[in-house]
């Protein structure tokens, strides 16, 4: 009997002691992981949390620019739905995303569908593509208003050697905006094409060889194997290109147009640059800022209501 009972103490010791190991190993992943976080958790806490902690108390006073701080309540929200130009910015970023994100959406997918395909050089054409992305927005913008420039242009003076008058493409109202768009695409879509690319590769093959065998074309195949499994990442761009587009580009704008001509390529985010560092409207300048986030924040939400968190119309769980 003592020998029994010793023995399924052992057990029982042994068995809380297996337990006391395992909980211990969890912990250790815990702590682990922890760790791993925390240089992001504190980055973004310190670099994005503070400031637009700090942006949205700023909105609600007036900013001397000498260290002066008088609370004025909405005042500078009021002033912004009066601002003409504030508005003017508003709807010219409206503009600017209906048109933009479309277009990059669909030109990097493009592209991607391109480079999918096995061709000689095809590395070469993905690096090229990519290429622009890896540049600074400043010289991309140097060097498309070196090309742009009236008569002294790249662009001028090729069309000119085949006896096409060309336009004032950064000098324009009408069209200055749209050279914009056209350079940001430009600039954007090999990052957006990874993305895209990355998506469809991680489609099988035999999908594609199955339709194959039964007789679909390449739009069938697309209509229903590649676009329905290609929508969480088309979720992802949607979301990422828009807050990104929204919220920069500031370089691109100051560099090529500097807001002109007549304010037509004025985009919020220039807007609040010029009001915080150029005419000392800090407080204001923040008001604005949070109205954005704002918005952002509404479009992210409404977006992952609409499309169930990328899944669409997909009624699977």
């Amino acid at each position: 009997m003592t020998g029994l009972a010793v023995g399924e103490r052992s057990a029982r010791g042994a068995s809380a002691t297996r337990t006391t190991r395992r909980l211990s190993r969890r912990s250790r992943e815990r702590i682990a992981a922890g760790l791993f976080l925390a240089p992001d958790v504190l980055g973004l806490a310190l670099f994005v949390g503070v400031p637009m902690v700090v942006c949205i108390v700023l909105g609600f006073f007036q900013v001397d620019g000498f260290g002066g701080y008088t609370f004025i309540g909405l005042d500078n929200y009021r002033r912004m739905f009066a601002d003409p130009l504030f508005l003017g910015s508003l709807k010219t970023t409206l503009l600017y995303l209906v048109v933009l994100i479309p277009g990059l959406f669909v030109v990097s997918l493009a592209l991607a569908l391109l480079i999918r395909q096995k061709f000689p050089l095809v590395g070469l054409f993905r690096g090229a593509f990519f290429a622009p992305n890896v540049i600074s927005l400043v010289v991309i913008g140097l060097i498309w208003k070196f090309m742009l420039t009236d008569q002294s242009g790249f662009v001028v003076r090729v069309l000119g050697f085949f006896g096409i008058s060309s336009p004032s493409w950064l000098g324009n109202p009408h069209l200055a905006l749209w050279m914009v768009v056209a350079v940001t695409i430009w600039f954007a879509m090999g990052y957006y094409m990874l993305i895209f690319l990355a998506g469809l590769q991680d489609i099988p093959r035999e999908y594609y060889e199955v339709a194959t065998i039964d007789g679909a074309g390449v739009w069938q195949q697309f209509r229903h194997i590649t676009w329905p499994l290609l929508k969480p990442t088309s979720f992802f761009i949607l979301l990422t290109s828009t807050v990104s587009m929204l919220t920069g580009g500031i370089d691109l704008i100051y560099v090529m147009t500097s807001g002109g001509p007549a304010n037509s390529t004025s985009l919020i985010i220039y807007y609040i640059y010029e009001q915080a560092f150029v005419y000392g409207e800090y407080g204001y300048a923040s008001a604005i800022g949070a109205f954005i986030v704002a918005i952002l924040l509404v479009w992210s939400v409404g977006l992952f209501a609409l499309t169930r968190g990328g899944r669409f119309n997909d009624a699977r769980d």
